[in-house]
């Protein structure tokens, strides 16, 4: 709570020079990895031909998880918040983006503190738990399909439990309707403080939970159970391989996203509620969501089309840069073995 405070009173003009920081250090990495493209073939090759019964786990998988997940949020936070202004006001992306240069270039990035804490601790325990969780359901290789989706399960309900208090303020922070009573993050804490403990939970952090919790476990077990096999199958091809790993990440984002789009549409109007008196239940949000797309499924699925891409950059980047990590650790590793 403390980290919020400080950030959301921060300055915002400081954020695009960071995200170009970021996009610099993600084209670094990348032109690393062309660089050493011949010894990561032979890299590749011998950690996807580990002797079954050794261990692969170790603390780096939390670090690795952080910080891919922190640059991909740097580069990707604008698609980001053109989607959830579709997601609440049911727009067209043209008028999405209206009403973000109608609020002007100060509010551009208002609301990038919670999803930047929250994604990098989302990478932290969604590659750390389910490394960890996965040597504990198989102390011994190779893992099967259902080894992966009983772990990426677990580790997504993990993350829902640690992470929906930040998506909750991040998604009110958003909402251009609360701007002038809400205008910072700690007044946003402030009201929050103000329930009793039953309501800082039930009405406050956690409001729209049960749909994050349903959305996140789902979401990844089913990233942790296609990743290794589509990538795996890429690698066959002769690919750099940097490539599997981007692809792998882009098409599970993709259809993971897909399948699970009414939900976070539905936790997107359900956490954007600040009040007692504007709290309706979980059916009955679900109701209001679905009448006021005119109980038309293409309706539900508006902002669609910037999902795909968002998801697609994310996850793509994301995967391919903790594989980046994930093989120079290793490379260093055997090294000085």
């Amino acid at each position: 709570t403390s980290a919020w405070v400080v950030l959301g009173s921060s300055s915002a003009s400081g954020i695009p020079q960071e995200a170009c920081f970021s996009l610099c250090l993600c084209l670094f990495v990348f032109s690393m990895e062309e660089q050493n493209h011949s010894s990561g073939k032979e890299l590749q090759h011998r950690t996807r031909t580990e002797s079954p019964g050794k261990k692969t786990w170790h603390s780096q998988a939390y670090a690795l998880g952080a910080v891919s997940n922190f640059m991909s949020t740097f580069l990707t936070f604008p698609i980001y918040k053109v989607v959830f202004r579709q997601q609440i006001h049911a727009v067209a992306v043209s008028e999405a983006v209206r009403q973000l240069w109608h609020e002007g270039p100060q509010y551009f990035y208002r609301g990038i503190y919670p999803p930047l804490l929250s994604k990098t601790l989302q990478g932290t325990l969604l590659f750390g738990t389910y490394d960890s969780l996965l040597c504990s359901l198989s102390p011994v290789g190779p893992h099967s399909l259902g080894h992966r989706w009983a772990a990426g399960l677990m580790s997504g309900v993990v993350e829902a439990v640690a992470l929906s208090p930040f998506e909750r303020v991040q998604n009110v922070l958003q909402d251009g309707r609360k701007q002038a009573r809400f205008p910072s993050t700690f007044s946003i804490l402030k009201e929050f403080n103000s329930y009793g403990l039953w309501g800082r939970l039930s009405l406050g952090y956690y409001r729209g939970f049960w749909p994050v919790l349903l959305r996140n476990s789902l979401g990844s077990a089913l990233y942790f159970s296609f990743k290794d096999p589509i990538q795996d199958g890429l690698a066959e091809q002769g690919l750099p391989h940097w490539v599997p790993a981007l692809v792998s990440g882009s098409v599970n984002g993709t259809i993971t996203c897909l399948v699970l789009y009414p939900l976070i549409v539905l936790v997107a109007n359900m956490q954007s509620h600040i009040g007692w008196q504007s709290m309706p239940s979980l059916w009955a949000s679900a109701q209001d969501v679905w009448d006021t797309r005119g109980r038309k499924v293409f309706l539900i699925y508006r902002g669609g089309s910037l999902v795909i891409l968002r998801s697609s950059v994310t996850w793509g980047l994301t995967t391919a840069i903790h594989d980046f990590l994930q093989r120079k650790s290793r490379s260093r590793k055997e090294l000085k073995d």
